[in-house]
């Protein structure tokens, strides 16, 4: 038992024996933290604002999604251009001015719901040229063997912060109430403290990345910017392995990975809850998308859970629509956090050990464009299929939503790839 269980932890974490890679991955465990903290308290924060709207939460995700929709495929091609440490310390710099924004202004009682879309906008437009340069680092520190492995630890460690960042929310909120809101409950002064938080966790990121030995890169001549964004689009046309799996990434996205928009709107409305409550929902999602970025990355194959991972997604999305309370919510939102991440750890391993290296940047950015970029769309399909004020209500919007998602399943599944292909140009 001791032997099999030291097996499972050398090949679960075997990424992390580069030193490298190692500094990089504890440094993005504690900033995300913060970054969950603070992504938590901005959703609470939207509802608090709106008085529980569904659609100002939709138009919030819309706001610090829609750069993605517009830019990531310029900003692919930035990335495949510009060295990725300038590319990283330009954006983490600009969210760690977001969030003192952020922290200041609800601090002084002065945040507005315009406001919080503006800040949300400005981040996600330094999201659009940071996800897909963080993505396709992976390859700067680990052989190609050790990319799937990478791959589903940078997903553990977003979960892991996820999980810590969401259950700390509900303590960081009460202990607000003392430290910034005078012992008032319901001055919105006391959700500062979680955008504080993030603030401080921005400088060990920052140091980390400054000094890390990002290894020399070949950018070789280069034509136009638009000529090397139409390379990348013809080479994901021309490759079906990686077109169809992004195919399905963005369906998904568009109906069902939504839960940015599902779980606080279903906490906060549908179950009534408060903010303890909402952080331990949220957290609980987290684990169980912890618990599948492990289950993958003791995986040495990453297409295994691909099609899986997608039922169990949609399953359980049908199973919380029909939970009648929190408590029985945590294991449901557990099990939908363990089919996401199940799928799209595989979907992305896929995609980075398919493509070569010379085009990693700008397909790196279409996969977020599909993402991150359907968040827009996505959260304004979802906030209006989910509203109690529609003609569906909470509960059959969400079936409707996992039954589009479904329906897009079943279209691709024939055609999703069964085998990896070694990229071309890559010996």
């Amino acid at each position: 038992m001791i032997a099999r269980t030291q097996a499972w932890g050398a090949r679960t974490f075997s990424a992390l024996r580069h030193p490298h890679y190692r500094r990089y991955w504890f440094s993005q465990l504690l900033s995300l933290v913060g970054s969950w903290m603070q992504a938590t308290a901005q959703q609470y924060l939207v509802l608090e604002l709106s008085g529980g709207s569904s659609a100002a939460l939709g138009w919030v995700t819309v706001a610090q999604f829609l750069p993605s929709l517009l830019l990531s495929l310029f900003a692919g091609a930035v990335i495949d251009r510009v060295p990725r440490r300038r590319v990283l310390l330009a954006t983490q710099l600009t969210l760690l001015v977001t969030a003192t924004a952020l922290a200041v202004t609800t601090h002084l009682g002065a945040v507005t719901l315009p406001l919080v879309m503006l800040i949300a906008f400005i981040s996600g437009t330094a999201n659009a040229f940071d996800m897909p340069a963080r993505q396709s680092m992976v390859v700067d520190f680990v052989p190609r063997s050790d990319v799937p492995n990478a791959v589903a630890l940078n997903s553990l460690s977003f979960n892991v912060s996820r999980t810590l960042g969401q259950a700390l929310f509900g303590v960081v909120a009460a202990l607000g109430v003392t430290l910034l809101a005078g012992g008032n409950s319901e001055n919105i002064s006391r959700l500062a403290l979680p955008f504080y938080l993030n603030v401080a966790s921005f400088f060990v990121v920052l140091y980390v990345i400054a000094t890390l030995p990002f290894p020399a890169r070949d950018f070789g001549p280069r034509g136009s910017m638009l000529g090397d964004v139409k390379e990348g689009l013809r080479y994901v046309r021309a490759t079906p392995a990686v077109r169809n799996v992004m195919l399905l990434v963005g369906a998904l996205s568009l109906t069902i990975i939504n839960f940015n928009v599902i779980i606080p709107y279903y906490a906060r409305v549908v179950f009534g809850a408060r903010e303890a409550t909402f952080g331990a929902l949220s957290a609980a999602f987290g684990i169980g998308a912890m618990a599948g970025a492990l289950w993958q990355a003791s995986r040495p194959n990453p297409l295994r859970n691909l099609r899986l991972g997608a039922l169990i997604l949609i399953a359980s999305a049908v199973l919380l629509a029909l939970t009648p309370g929190p408590t029985l919510a945590f294991p449901v939102l557990a099990a939908c956090g363990f089919g996401m991440l199940s799928l799209l750890v595989s979907a992305n391993s896929t995609v980075q050990l398919t493509i070569p290296d010379a085009l990693r940047g700008r397909v790196m950015s279409l996969y977020s464009f599909v993402l991150v970029g359907m968040g827009p769309p996505g959260a304004l399909i979802a906030s209006t299929l989910i509203s109690r004020d529609w003609i569906l209500g909470p509960r059959a919007g969400l079936i409707t939503l996992a039954a589009l998602g479904l329906i897009a399943v079943l279209l691709l599944w024939t055609r999703l790839p069964r085998q990896l292909d070694k990229p071309a140009g890559d010996d």
